[in-house]
């Protein structure tokens, strides 16, 4: 059994090395006006949508680092007696990123606060990768559900990013390149576990997440850490989207219909006049998050369904009768006009569902 065991433990541990790919860290040093080192110092990281804190002490170099920091919006906090409260709101912490803040303690009461709210770009000196990040859904673009694309190709694919990244080659379902490495050679993290396979050829979209699911994706292009040694076209991490202190939800639908699509201009006389390719869609869903306890325990919810109706002509394959041998074909005249509307309906149906629960430390 020890042997099984050791072999147990030593998954749980490589899988929670995977796992950190979907978090952020904030590092730096505390000093004072005269740039001398302070130790001890105690240091919070506080998120301001759902209140969890993320606390250190500075070491005797004065360096501190908060690691497996959730992506969001925070404010750092730090105090040491002697010394003013210092308070920076505004710090925005992206997947697989590291930020770098280092502060400058004032002298003074510990009931004093010196407070910066600006929130100005901050220089990436810990980390040499070239990466972008998009947010969602307002920076995903929704491609396909408007479009000629039937069936999982006409879906809100949120890969089509791609399509936003410098150097990038992307097909629906197929295809994948950045910066003319091999294709298809990419890697997905969705909350920092490998799901790369919904992104190879011949996967359908239900293996992907939802748009509105999503909270961010960060896609890093090249130099990125050795943790990533078996990807060569590129990482993109997909964060999800989890409950706050507050309940928020949305509902939608994209509805498609040739109705109200422009017609052809009728030149061959037929008295349908202008007519239009048949396209029927509907891609509809909704979102639910909110506190199960506050400042400790959310949830999120997502549910999308896609349905598409198309019309084919099902033909049976025959072999010739004996009238067909005899050179009479009178039984194989039929009314009906391949290629038009007259063929049978079908309907196709994709639904994704995500459900989170987050548990935050204090």
């Amino acid at each position: 059994m020890r042997p099984i065991l050791a072999v147990l433990c030593l998954l749980l541990v490589v899988s929670a090395g995977f796992a950190q790919s979907d978090r952020g860290t904030v590092t730096g040093a505390i000093a004072d006006q005269t740039s001398a080192v302070i130790p001890g110092a105690s240091i919070v990281a506080t998120n301001t949508e759902t209140g969890a804190r993320y606390e250190t002490i500075s070491t005797e170099t004065g360096n501190y680092t908060l690691a497996q920091l959730p992506a969001g919006v925070y404010q750092l906090s730090v105090e040491l007696p002697g010394f003013k409260k210092y308070v920076r709101q505004g710090i925005t912490v992206q997947v697989a990123q590291t930020l770098r803040i280092d502060v400058a303690l004032e002298v003074g009461a510990n009931t004093d606060e010196v407070t910066i709210t600006a929130d100005a770009p901050l220089l990436r000196t810990e980390s040499s990768d070239v990466s972008y990040v998009i947010k969602a859904p307002e920076q995903l673009p929704l491609f396909g559900v408007g479009g000629n694309l039937s069936g999982s190709a006409g879906i809100r694919n949120p890969y089509a990013m791609v399509q936003m990244i410098p150097g990038s080659t992307w097909v629906p379902n197929s295809l994948v390149r950045l910066n003319g490495t091999p294709a298809n050679t990419q890697s997905w993290r969705v909350e920092g576990q490998d799901a790369s396979n919904s992104g190879t050829p011949g996967v359908p979209a239900q293996s992907q997440p939802s748009v509105d699911a999503i909270q961010e994706v960060a896609i890093q292009t090249s130099n990125f850490a050795a943790e990533y040694g078996q990807v060569g076209g590129g990482v993109f991490n997909v964060t999800m989207r989890s409950g706050t202190n507050q309940v928020h939800g949305s509902v939608y639908e994209y509805f498609v219909n040739e109705a109200f699509n422009a017609g052809n201009p009728n030149v061959t006389g037929d008295p349908a006049g202008n007519p239009r390719p048949r396209a029927r869609r509907n891609d509809y869903g909704f979102t639910v998050g909110g506190p199960i306890k506050r400042d400790k325990t959310f949830f999120f919810g997502a549910f999308e369904q896609f349905r598409e109706t198309t019309v084919v002509n099902n033909q049976f394959q025959t072999v010739s009768t004996e009238a067909y041998r005899n050179g009479d074909f009178r039984s194989a005249v039929t009314t009906r006009v391949i290629g038009t509307d007259q063929g049978l309906p079908q309907m196709t149906r994709i639904a994704r569902m995500q459900f989170r629960v987050i548990c935050a430390q204090r």
